[in-house]
């Protein structure tokens, strides 16, 4: 099990091609082809980790279970937090081991995601239900040399989480959708079409 300290932003990306481009000419090389990703965030009955501002969060990405538990973050010009996750072999059983502890799975997420690598740090390529975003993530000095080079200016910083993101979105746009997957959005979608006409 690893702990590190998490230091990242994203960005909306709204040309994907345009920034693999900009991430080859960087001198990054592709780790991870798109890939999908579900995530599922559990908590207590009383919502005490969302209290504390923490994450307990189980992933599928391709065919790998990840189990993560985020502690409570510092969002300045990057977001920052303590990371501590390990692969588990049996998402299903693992599953059931925190609901028989208590926890309930509270929002689900899913995205298609491509990993970049240049040997300092990380670039993430999210296709989400509500637009597409980029990460970069590693020591802070080097993500803004890398926000440079892929011209993301310092405004463009997003430090929210993507349930956060959903929830903005989700006023924004008025949709009755109740978690971040291309399922439930595109369905909400058709009824909202019907429903208007």
């Amino acid at each position: 099990m690893a702990s590190h300290n998490e230091i990242e932003i994203k960005f909306r990306v709204d040309d994907i091609r345009a920034l693999e481009r900009g991430l080859r000419k960087s001198g990054f090389r592709s780790v991870t082809r798109r890939t999908h990703e579900l995530n599922t965030l559990y908590d207590l009955p009383g919502h005490d980790l969302r209290k504390r501002g923490e994450l307990l969060r189980l992933r599928k990405y391709g065919t790998e279970w990840v189990l993560t538990h985020k502690a409570k973050g510092k969002s300045a010009r990057h977001k920052t937090r303590v990371e501590t996750e390990t692969k588990v072999a049996d998402g299903a059983k693992m599953e059931s081991i925190l609901r028989a502890l208590g926890f309930t799975p509270t929002f689900r997420y899913e995205k298609f995601r491509a990993e970049w690598n240049d040997g300092k740090g990380n670039v993430v390529v999210d296709e989400t239900p509500i637009g597409n975003f980029g990460e970069i993530e590693g020591p802070a000095r080097w993500i803004d040399r890398t926000a440079h080079l892929l011209q993301i200016q310092q405004s463009d910083y997003i430090t929210d989480t993507y349930t956060e993101l959903f929830f903005q979105w989700k006023k924004r746009t008025s949709s009755p959708a109740n978690e971040m997957t291309f399922k439930a959005i595109r369905a909400k979608r058709v009824l909202v079409n019907a429903m208007s006409m």
